[in-house]
Formats: C-alpha cells, sequence, structure tokens
C-alpha cells in the first residue's frame, strides 16, 4: 500500500495474552496506528468470540518487515503473516512458504462474497492468503475545469481524447502526473494496457509470459500516443513528484488526474470539496474487454511453518468476513473487500470505489511494480517516463524492455 504515513512501529509487541497454550495464534504484521488500533479490536472481538484461542499480535515497522520476513519465513515461522496479493505473494507460494488456504474460501462462500479479489488470490487454481482492504485507482478531475470548459465526464476513450482537445486550447493540461518517483506513470500505463488488451494480458506481461515487442503491447501505446503526441499532458511531470502535480488539478491548471484513493486527502487540504473533485473510472477504451480495475490489495497468509493452523484458519474466516471488514477499513480509510461490508456513505469517493471494485467484471490488477518482478518494473516504469517525455523513441524503449524480459525471467 502507498501510505501516506510514515511511521516507525519498531517491533513492537502487542501481546493480546501473556500465557502460551495449545490455543495461541502467533500474528506477524505492519500496521500504521490507525488500523493497528482497529486490528487490537478486531482481535478482542474474535477472542471473546473464541475463548480457547489467543492471539498473539506482533506488529513491526514497514521496512523492517519486508526486509525480515524471508528469515521469519523460514525459520520459527508465525501462524500468520500480513502481505500483499498477486505477483508480490506469488514467490512465497512458488517457494512452498505460503499455505494453501482453498478451503477457508470454500467452506466460507468467499468466492462470492470476495470476488473481485478472487484473481489476484488464485495461484494454479488454488487461494492462498485472505485480502482484508484495498483501494481504488481511476481519474480524479476538477469539476470546475469542466464546467468552464463545457465538456461532459467522458465514458469512452475517444471522448476523452476529444476532451483534450478542448482543454488544451483553453491553456489547460489536460492530464497530469508526477513522475520523478517513476511509479504514477505506471498507474497510467496499467489502465491503458488493461482497458486495450483486458487484465489476463496484463498478468501475462507482469509475469515475462507476454513480449513487450507485441502487437497487443504496440496497441496500448498507440492509444496513449493519443494524448501524448499532441502535448496533452503536464509537459514537465518527469520533474514533479506526484503532490506537485496535485496541486495543478487543485489550482485548475489540469483538467485530470490518474491517481489512487489516498490522493482525496491532498486535494482537500489545497482547498478542493466534493463540489470542486471528482471521480470517474478509466474510460473504456474497447467495449469488448471486461472492465478490469487497479487496486493495490493487503492480505494475511498461513505460513507452512505454522504450529496452529487450524485456529489460524478460524482467524482467517473471521477477517475475511463483513463486520471485521467494515471495522478495519473504516480506520484505514480505505475499501472493505467483502461485498457485504459497510462504507462510509458520506464520502463520495469511499462510496465510488466500493461500487467500482465490487462490480469489477474483469478482475483487479496489483499495481505495475507488485505484479512484475523489482527489476523489470524499474525499467519498466523508466520506460513509461521516457516514452511520455520522448514517444519518437518508442520502438527502441519496447527493443529495451524486451531485452529485459529475456533477463529477468530466465
Amino acid at each position: 500500500m502507498r501510505s501516506m504515513l510514515s511511521v516507525s512501529i519498531s517491533a513492537i509487541a502487542v501481546v493480546a495474552a501473556s500465557a502460551s497454550f495449545a490455543g495461541t495464534v502467533k500474528y506477524y504484521a505492519d500496521y500504521d496506528p490507525a488500523p493497528l488500533a482497529a486490528m487490537q479490536e478486531i482481535i478482542a472481538d474474535f477472542e471473546a468470540a473464541n475463548p480457547d484461542i489467543k492471539i498473539e499480535f506482533q506488529n513491526f515497522d514497514h521496512e523492517g518487515y519486508k526486509t525480515s520476513i524471508r528469515n521469519f519465513l523460514s525459520a520459527d515461522a508465525p501462524d500468520l503473516a500480513n502481505w500483499y496479493a498477486g505477483n508480490r505473494m506469488a514467490p512465497f507460494v512458488n517457494s512452498g512458504q505460503f499455505m494453501d488456504v482453498s478451503d477457508v474460501w470454500e467452506e466460507n462462500g468467499l468466492k462470492e462474497d470476495l470476488a473481485s479479489a478472487l484473481p489476484s488470490m488464485t495461484i494454479d487454481g488454488k487461494q492462498w492468503g485472505v485480502p482484508y482492504t484495498y483501494y481504488q485507482w481511476g481519474i480524479y478531475y476538477n469539476k470546475s475545469v469542466y464546467a468552464d470548459a463545457g465538456v461532459e465526464v467522458p465514458e469512452t476513450w475517444d471522448q476523452f481524447v476529444e476532451n483534450c482537445a478542448v482543454f488544451q486550447e483553453a491553456g489547460i493540461d489536460c492530464l497530469t502526473t508526477g513522475t520523478k518517483a517513476l511509479w504514477p506513470g505506471a498507474g497510467i500505463f496499467d489502465y491503458m494496457n488493461m482497458r486495450t488488451n483486458g487484465y489476463e494480458f496484463h498478468m501475462a506481461l507482469a509475469n515475462g509470459e507476454a513480449a513487450w515487442t507485441s502487437d497487443e503491447v504496440k496497441a496500448t501505446f498507440a492509444n496513449w500516443a493519443k494524448i501524448v503526441e499532441p502535448g496533452y499532458i503536464t509537459k514537465n511531470h518527469a520533474a514533479l513528484d506526484w503532490q506537485d502535480a496535485a496541486a495543478l488539478l487543485v489550482q485548475g491548471k489540469a483538467a485530470n488526474y490518474v491517481m489512487g484513493n489516498f490522493a482525496v486527502a491532498v486535494f482537500k487540504e489545497g482547498g478542493m470539496t466534493n463540489d470542486t473533485l471528482g471521480f470517474m473510472p478509466f474510460p473504456t477504451i474497447d467495449p469488448n474487454v471486461p472492465r478490469a480495475e487497479e487496486a493495490p490489495t493487503d492480505t494475511i497468509h498461513i505460513p507452512s511453518g505454522a504450529t496452529n493452523v487450524e485456529d489460524a484458519k478460524k482467524f482467517l474466516a473471521y477477517m475475511a468476513g463483513a463486520e471485521a471488514q467494515t471495522k478495519m477499513n473504516a480506520a484505514m480509510g480505505q475499501l472493505p473487500i467483502n461485498k457485504n461490508a459497510s462504507v462510509n456513505e458520506e464520502d463520495p469517493f469511499i462510496k465510488a470505489g466500493f461500487e467500482l471494485l465490487s462490480t469489477t467484471p474483469g478482475g483487479i490488477a496489483q499495481f505495475f511494480d507488485r505484479d512484475a518482478p523489482a527489476e523489470m518494473a524499474k525499467m519498466g516504469m523508466e520506460g513509461f517516463q521516457e516514452f511520455m517525455v520522448k514517444p519518437e523513441r518508442l520502438d527502441a524503449i519496447l527493443e529495451r524492455l524486451e531485452k529485459a524480459r529475456g533477463r529477468v525471467y530466465k
């Protein structure tokens, strides 16, 4: 998750019970303060409903957790561990360090209740953990800019491109972004690719199974070029942080921004309100391609070295339920995955995101730098930035990425 919080809770142990007995479940996680408090409540509720089970919970800072998980999965594994969906969990699945929990999904009706996240939790036809939160990406737009330009919110890519010409005539960037840190450009690429080719091709590309020089990838960039070549994107985006680009949307110097829901706080801090800030799904490019969405997903897994698997599965099932997911995501300001959970009806962006992701027919992607291996993700994002600055270099960019594919996925 790209969190706006930067915290260090250096290995704070939050122990739910001092006594250690057969019903103890060891749980390692990396929560920020607000979700940490919510998880403590959820653990208390679970223990009240299951008095023979005690959750021994230890919370680490994010970066420390990322570097230590490989070690503790190999030696002295807990019974539960936080991680991420999609390709981020694949190495632990492929190495046999995460347990197959398909029975938890089957016995608790999770394939229906958590349907939107099922593809990202499935490898080789099996489920390897339970998702508990995600947040939508899409296009945030300035309603005042739209009104002044006299254009409608687009549903198709052709309509979006037509609007761009109107905005440019008015001296406004149709689409803003800040790619100094590279990752915002990946969000644009993912949507261009999924709307052109669909979720399955997106995953094939991330898995190294599709060529960067393929006709499908070239079609993605041809659609992207419709806003790159005319100069509809903020020209100095490569020198901007994502917050700098957000300021352009706030100031009315830009009309649209492809970004995750965590940016809403920045837009509102800049002075935007629900009356001036809007949200739309990324427009349809090919109506025959099922709509897929970008929604980085946080998950809980049972390590293969777990000693109390039976009780760990009970907690997974509890965490997958509507009540726990409602409580957790209210604290996080994010979205529950269980379709029966409740969201803040007074927050139009949370409400819109819940409706968008709960009805996604084509799959949930995890963001390019989660779905692809780290080296490929870095080179890909460098290529996306370069394309938006120098679109005439596309062939060389794709050849370079194809060579990298041959090396990275050996």
